[in-house]
């Protein structure tokens, strides 16, 4: 498992590509962002080619799934997405499913999820890219539909598709959960991502009630070989707060 650095979260309101010079100088390789279609690409590339860093993931644009009407606005979201992902040479895209709509059952929003991943997926196998649905915790994001890991893992094995992954944000399972070794082990076939920061206070992953050392020595235990993206806000001077984590990271490897 690698490290890789969330700009928007750990440098959010500074210089896109002063930020990327500061995790390359930290000596982390991997980086990941949030939305493309509000940033300077072509600047962010130059950058990403000068210092041959590693773009790991972005999110795809956002319309809920839980709505079949706007299906196929979110497939026409997913392929300009892909189409940049290309550009950066990432294969991995994130996605949310949105809020609970009001109105509509449990079950008609959890079909209608399904289906439409199961229609994205063709798309996906033609170019390559895994989507990565991401669960958060509901005391962070309210009303939100996706937070379990069981119906995560269940929604995964529902759509059946290989390219339709679960992204495991730690911080989030811990919130709304816990039991986070026992349950990573278990699906880690489901799992083509990792998030971290620590608890409470989405921070430094080296404090709180989160023993990372633990949690990482177990997946470096399991056949997984992709990112755990940092995605907190790093307290103090941000550049010493990712080198811890990085030596954190890689203790265990």
């Amino acid at each position: 498992m690698k490290l890789d650095i969330c700009i928007d979260m750990v440098f959010g309101g500074e210089s896109f590509t002063q930020s990327l010079e500061k995790v390359h100088a930290a000596g982390i390789a991997g980086y990941e962002f949030w939305s493309w279609w509000d940033k300077d690409v072509e600047s962010i590339l130059d950058k990403q080619k000068e210092l041959n860093m590693q773009c790991v993931t972005f999110c795809t644009k956002f319309v809920t799934l839980l709505d079949p009407l706007k299906r196929q606005e979110y497939i026409m979201g997913l392929k300009d997405s892909i189409a940049m992902a290309k550009r950066f040479g990432t294969k991995l895209l994130i996605t949310q499913t949105g809020q609970i709509i009001t109105g509509k059952t449990y079950v008609e929003q959890w079909d209608s999820l399904v289906a439409g991943l199961k229609e994205c997926g063709p798309i996906l196998k033609d170019n390559d890219i895994t989507l990565l649905v991401e669960p958060l915790n509901l005391s962070d994001h309210p009303g939100y539909f996706l937070t379990k890991s069981t119906e995560a893992f269940r929604l995964i094995e529902e759509v059946g598709c290989s390219n339709v992954k679960i992204l495991y944000d730690i911080y989030h399972f811990q919130v709304s959960e816990g039991n986070l070794i026992p349950t990573i082990t278990k699906n880690i076939n489901a799992i083509s991502h990792f998030h971290c920061a620590g608890n409470p206070g989405r921070g430094n992953i080296t404090s709180g009630e989160i023993n990372y050392r633990e949690v990482f020595r177990a997946i470096n235990q399991l056949p997984y070989q992709g990112f755990a993206g940092l995605e907190g806000k790093v307290s103090g001077e941000k550049e010493a707060g990712i080198i811890e984590a990085k030596a954190l990271s890689e203790l265990l490897e």
